[in-house]
Parts: structure tokens; sequence; C-alpha cells
């Protein structure tokens, strides 16, 4: 990537929809206070959030606006003309790829249109625009987590990793994992701002789905955000080996049950941790804790090994749901990033209506699973869409699976041999 994100102009065929429609699509000046008031205002009324104080919109504007491609739709007519009735945000970030490897991606994120301007086109065009900038700044791969499930597949996104809920009756389960050699101790969030995102790091290249972050994305899971209203409530801990060094880390909060004291719930919100015993340490903890009942956890892997960990597997309830979306843009680019458990050639047939990946290419991958792709005129072994070639991506979602789906006709099995990631991929956050 070779021009920064912000000094790409703006789409032309997407700028040019919108003003057949009396619509202005431009780039916003982050460094511009005003400009930058005015966006982010439309954007948090999109997800319907209170309206943020001028302390959260200044420290928004410092740890985001910088470092992000703004975007939003004007209409002068509006009640509101200065405000964007429609918001994008976007940035490039490292995807964590099988191989122990990452990819650079186009996070899309911040994606709104007003309630008064639905149904005329707007987020078709916006999304599109942001595929199409994604390939002028040479990223092959565009992500985002969404807030609707229905909308991105038209565009090519597909649910390449999933997550958990996990709920823990803690009241019927004994620990039965391993002891942990070394100790958890009560830190503050600042105490973490450093040593939890060195831990993080560490991690990220493990786990394909994960992708790199800093800054309000961090500060956001330490409840250091100006105007989190669950900052007071939150508690911190840390867990250090047996040589006194930080391998983990759990963000959580308590909430008491004003019918009976003994019966509090404890949510966790963030758990890193860089090793098993790390883990183990961690969850015993949590699980342990007194005058609690329940453990809770959002945004958990679904190789989650918790209940492994305790002697009553019923104890413990999972609600599973789609959380990272992956497009493939540039298949040669996107495909030799990673690596692949069995070494051969596949020849994959790619329909792609909005043609960044559509073709048919062969993938020949060596035996120690690296791969070179090239485009070629051979019968292909199996054909998908591109929206399958994102859920296969990252290598959790079985071929066999969309096959079933109808998105993959041909050889599934093999396309699984290679394609299959020996860790489930999961991303810990919402972008």
């Amino acid at each position: 990537m070779s021009t920064p994100p912000a000094d790409l102009p703006i789409d032309e065929t997407s700028r040019a929809r919108l003003a057949a429609d009396g619509l202005r699509l431009a780039l916003v000046d982050g460094a511009d206070t005003a400009a930058y008031e005015a966006w982010f205002l439309a954007e948090t009324r999109g997800f319907h959030n209170a309206r943020p104080s001028a302390e959260v919109i200044a420290e928004r504007q410092r740890n985001l606006a910088q470092d992000r491609r703004l975007v939003g739709v004007y209409d002068e007519t509006a009640g509101i003309p200065e405000q964007p009735v429609a918001t994008t945000i976007c940035w490039p970030a490292d995807l964590t790829v099988p191989g122990l490897r990452a990819v650079p991606a186009w996070a899309v994120s911040g994606v709104t249109v007003a309630q008064t301007h639905r149904r005329r086109g707007i987020a078709r065009a916006l999304v599109e625009a942001e595929l199409r900038t994604a390939r002028a700044l040479d990223l092959p791969v565009a992500m985002l987590t969404v807030s609707e499930s229905t909308i991105y597949s038209r565009f090519g996104f597909s649910p390449a990793a999933l997550a958990r809920d996990v709920t823990v009756s803690t009241r019927r389960v004994r620990w039965t994992g391993p002891e942990a050699q070394g100790h958890v101790r009560l830190v503050t969030p600042e105490q973490l701002r450093e040593d939890g995102l060195a831990i993080v790091e560490r991690v990220r290249l493990a786990r394909p789905g994960q992708i790199s972050y800093s800054g309000h994305l961090w500060t956001r899971q330490l409840g250091l955000s100006a105007g989190d209203p669950s900052a007071p409530k939150l508690q911190t801990i840390r867990y250090d080996d047996a040589d006194g060094t930080p391998q983990g880390f759990a963000v959580y909060e308590i909430t008491e049950d004003p019918s009976d004291f003994a019966d509090h719930r404890l949510a966790v919100k963030t758990l890193v941790a860089a090793t098993t015993d790390a883990y183990a340490g961690l969850w015993r903890y949590l699980l342990e804790v007194d005058l609690v009942s329940t453990v809770t956890a959002h945004l958990r892997p679904v190789d989650e090994p918790l209940r492994w960990m305790i002697d009553d597997f019923r104890a413990v309830r999972v609600s599973e749901f789609d959380h990272l979306w992956v497009r493939v843009l540039d298949v040669p680019a996107a495909l030799t990033a990673r690596t692949y458990g069995t070494a051969g050639r596949l020849v994959i047939a790619i329909d792609d209506p909005l043609g960044f990946a559509a073709g048919t290419w062969a993938l020949d991958v060596a035996d120690d699973g690296e791969a070179t792709v090239t485009a070629t005129d051979d019968p292909a072994d199996v054909s998908m869409s591109v929206n399958a070639l994102g859920a296969l991506y990252l290598g959790g979602v079985p071929a066999s699976t969309l096959v079933a789906a109808g998105g993959l006709a041909g050889d599934a099995e093999r396309l699984d041999r290679m394609f299959r990631a020996p860790v489930e991929p999961y991303l810990s956050i919402w972008f």
C-alpha cells in the first residue's frame, strides 16, 4: 500500500451514482474539528447511541480520525445539512491467516444510513466505494464485523470466523483443569495499558482471524475511553508466570442481584492468554470468585477448552454467532499470503458479480505449504462464489458445508485438506 488511505480521492463511480440522486459523497477531514464532530454525531445517531459529550468527541477525534478514512454522504436539503446522512470509517489493518502470518486488509466500519434516506442505494454506493478504494490501495482483502447479518453477503462478504457467548453456572462446577504455576494479580487498567497490549500482540499471529489494533479499540477494552459508563464497574487482573512475566489478563464486571447478595453475576469482557498456564489460571480465578453464581463471557472462540476443565460439562451453555466477515478482492495476493495443509494443485473457478475476484485460478501448493496462484484456462476442480471463498479463506468453514449450501461444487474433500486451519479462526474484538 503506497498511498495513505486519506490521500486517495473519493471513488468516482459511487460519487456519480449518488450525485444523480442529489447527494454528495465526500471525504471528511479528520483534522477539521467541526467536520469531524458532524460526522461523528451522524455515526452515533446511526447506531442509536446517546449523544456524545464534547470530551468524548475530542478524545475520539484524537485517537481515531487522524489515521482513518472518513467518508460521508451529504444532502443539502436535509434538516441538518452539515451532518452526513450516511457514513463509513475505514483503515488498513493486518489480518492473521493460517501459517502464523498476516495479510494487509481493509477494515470497514461505521456504515450507517439515516432512516430518512433508506432504500435509495446509499449503502450499496458506500460499500462498493470502499471495495474499490481497497483495491486502489493494493489491499487484497476487506473485512468487517456486522450489526446486521443480512446486508453484506450481496457485496461478496461471508462469515469466516464465528464466535460464542459462554454462560457457566459456577455453583455446579469444580475445577478439574491444570494447576496454574504462576499468580493472578489485581491490577489497574492503566497498568494493563502497556502490558496488556504487548500480550495481545504476542498472541495475534497464533490465531487466524485476529487483527492488529491499538488506540481507541484497545483503550475501549480497558474502560479507559472518555465517557465510558461501564468503566467504574470494571475490574482488571493480570496473570504472571512463575518467573514473574505477564502472560495474560482479563477484564470483568460484577453485577449484584438485589434479591440475593450471594447470587452475583460476573461478566468477562476480555480474556487474553499467551500460554495454556495463563489460560487455566485466569479462568479458575474467574470461576471461583466469591458470591458469584453465574459467569458469562462474550465473544469467545468456538474451540474454547473451558468445558473440559471443569467437572460438569453441562454447566456451560454456549450461543454461537457470526462475527468476522471477509471479502477477497485480489485472489493471487490473498491466497499466496497464507499456507495450506497439503501439497498439490487445485484449479478454482470463482464467480464474483462485482468482478474483483472473478476468474479461474490455479492454486499450486508446495510441500512446505507455500502457494503460488496464477490465472488459467484449465478445467476447474472446484467452482464457487466469491462468498464461499471468503468463508473458506481463514480455514474455519468446511467446504462440505458450503457444498450443502449451494455456494460450492466440485472436489470439496481435497479443498478441505488444503484450506482447513489447524486452529479455529477467531477475532476477539468488535470494530
